[in-house]
């Protein structure tokens, strides 16, 4: 099978990780990729390009048409991030590391942020969704299903259930601008098909939900799930 995707070698990894954390590929800037080319269906590479520019929009509230020049635009962009931001910082990360930052950080990703994000987990649901939600039964992701590595809980409202997202964030980060990615989407549609209700995410400062709304929305896909079980 003829590949389109073109090879960028070692420069792959810095361009990923400057499109990754400047959200240069989210549906906001390029649209809903996949949804696109289902719905095209394209035979050709040709025919899926055609298609793209022709019914691609930005998501949000005030979507945009995108064009070549507005690609044109995101690769300047991460291009300038690349060279303002990313290589500096890199540069100075790079000569004040030690061997003991490395030992230290895979001692610390590795037991101290895995128990952190368990505790922090938890509290979210007892300390807050079950307390709010008394009679709704939350339940840790059984980690062998598919969607494990995007749902953290699930809550069942009878033979039915939503999923809980739980994604840590800090006291001032801004999430208003966050947007799944293709693969979660799809993930989460996945988990609505096979049990029924929503997926949900969370954004905590450590045991408080900082996206306070989330618990109303929360409320009224119980409400829906209940109706749906009569």
């Amino acid at each position: 099978m003829k590949r389109y995707s073109k090879e960028f070698g070692k420069k792959e990894k810095v361009l990923n990780y400057a499109t990754q954390t400047y959200q240069l590929s989210r549906p906001n800037k390029v649209g809903s990729v996949m949804a696109l080319i289902r719905e095209c269906q394209p035979k050709t590479f040709e025919e899926w390009e055609k298609w793209y520019f022709e019914k691609a929009t930005t998501d949000g509230k005030n979507p945009t048409k995108i064009t070549k020049e507005s690609l044109e635009e995101l690769g300047e962009r991460l291009y300038v991030k690349i060279k303002e931001i990313v290589i500096p910082e890199w540069t100075e990360a790079f000569n004040q590391l030690t061997l003991q930052d490395c030992i230290d950080y895979i001692f610390n990703l590795t037991i101290n942020r895995t128990f952190d994000g368990f505790i922090r987990e938890k509290s979210v649901i007892e300390d807050n969704l079950a307390k709010a939600f008394p009679d709704v039964k939350f339940e840790e992701s059984d980690p062998k299903l598919d969607h494990a590595g995007d749902i953290d809980y699930l809550g069942w409202v009878g033979d039915k259930a939503f999923g809980i997202q739980i994604k840590p964030v800090t006291a001032k980060a801004n999430f208003g601008n966050y947007s799944t990615t293709e693969r979660m989407k799809a993930s989460f549609d996945e988990f609505s098909k096979e049990f029924g209700g929503r997926v949900f995410i969370v954004f905590s400062v450590d045991d408080k939900i900082k996206n306070e709304e989330v618990v109303e929305q929360i409320a009224g896909e119980i409400k829906r799930l209940s109706k749906a079980r009569r």
